[in-house]
């Protein structure tokens, strides 16, 4: 846990709101010099009381409508499309739905988990996570994303005890959105479920508990479990996606620099690796030529052929991009999981709900 943990600095800080300092680059590097110091040599990036001496925040009500950062009727990020894509947003068509779960995005340490009622928080998750990744998934699923009492980057510092609470805890509040989507909102329908970082944490549980081992699994189309190491076999009958129109199954990779440096420790992930620019599990590089186009941190445009990527070690190594917009931080591209594939994910997403759909419709 301690390796994804360091790798989540790099992730996370790059999530940083925008209006902290008009130049981002040289506020993040800062910002990730003060949490590197903090961690490092005096080990106080934490919470100076512990999980049970006060009452976490409120337990969100799926019922209302605020409680989700993107809902299908709404109007939120998640219905962006990037400019010139030449794509839609084509919610209010989808057969097929996506629940989808946000990274850790809450850098603070006066709380274990986070306010779901927190409007700066709530702007940064919004403007980030949903409108960079989620936004995936609208040209062919609804978008159902909870908001949720996510635990502070300091809980994957913590193996036990306060981490492991507060990430319960997270993890209760996304178990509860789903039962509610369930009951409310899925209406028999097909799902995908997505996350990223901590939300590829919570997916995974999902997915073991909900999909894995119940009839429900018939149901889903496919799980894109980005961002966090997941261990082989480590489900009983869901396995990794190994073809582009594969379904009933999940796509996971962790992308790192071309030679496997992942985070501050220099150690690989070691988990489950699908390409996204083959959708296949072997070691073939994948030239840049197959990227159909990546977004970087302010979503202004497609930048096409800007990395190659091959299945190393567990990690996803990618040639290094050249220009501006995608710049590593502890020498990791954890931050970029989605944004570099994010056209390949797009058409990806849209081959898997095809290829679900017209096998279900001969099922029938």
């Amino acid at each position: 846990m301690l390796t994804g943990a360091i790798g989540n600095i790099g992730i996370d800080l790059s999530y940083i709101d925008e209006y902290i300092c008009k130049d981002k680059r040289f506020m993040k590097k800062r910002l990730f010099f003060i949490l590197l110091c903090s961690i490092c040599l005096c080990g106080c990036f934490r919470p100076w009381f512990s999980f049970d001496s006060r009452k976490p925040p409120a337990e969100p009500d799926y019922s209302q409508e605020d409680e989700w950062a993107a809902l299908p009727w709404k109007h939120d990020a998640a219905d962006t499309v990037p400019k010139g894509s030449g794509q839609v947003d084509n919610q209010a068509n989808a057969k097929v739905d996506v629940f989808y779960i946000y990274p850790t995005l809450d850098f603070s340490t006066s709380e274990w988990n986070a306010d779901t009622h927190n409007k700066r928080l709530n702007n940064r998750i919004e403007h980030t996570a949903v409108r960079a990744q989620a936004s995936a998934f609208n040209g062919s699923c609804r978008v159902f994303a909870p908001r949720y009492r996510q635990a502070i980057l300091a809980s994957f510092m913590v193996k036990e005890g306060d981490g492991k609470k507060a990430l319960e805890l997270a993890y209760s509040d996304v178990r509860r959105a789903f039962l509610y989507y369930m009951q409310h909102y899925n209406n028999g329908r097909p799902v995908i479920i997505a996350g990223h970082s901590q939300g590829t944490l919570h997916a995974y549980h999902l997915v073991r508990e909900f999909f894995d081992t119940t009839a429900l699994k018939q149901k889903l189309v496919a799980a894109y479990l980005v961002g966090f190491k997941i261990e082989k076999d480590s489900m009983k009958n869901l396995k990794p996606c190994d073809s582009a129109k594969a379904t009933g199954c999940y796509v996971s990779w962790n992308t790192v620099a071309w030679g496997g440096f992942t985070n501050l420790m220099g150690h690989n992930f070691q988990g489950v690796c699908v390409n996204p620019l083959s959708w296949k599990q072997d070691s073939v590089y994948m030239d840049k030529a197959y990227n159909m186009g990546s977004v970087n941190y302010n979503f202004s445009k497609i930048d096409k052929n800007k990395v190659g990527a091959a299945c190393r070690k567990g990690s996803l190594w990618i040639s290094i991009p050249s220009s501006f917009g995608y710049s590593p931080l502890g020498g990791s591209y954890h931050i970029f999981d989605y944004n570099f594939f994010y056209m390949n994910i797009r058409a990806n997403v849209a081959d898997r709900v095809n290829a679900y759909l017209k096998a279900d419709s001969l099922r029938k």
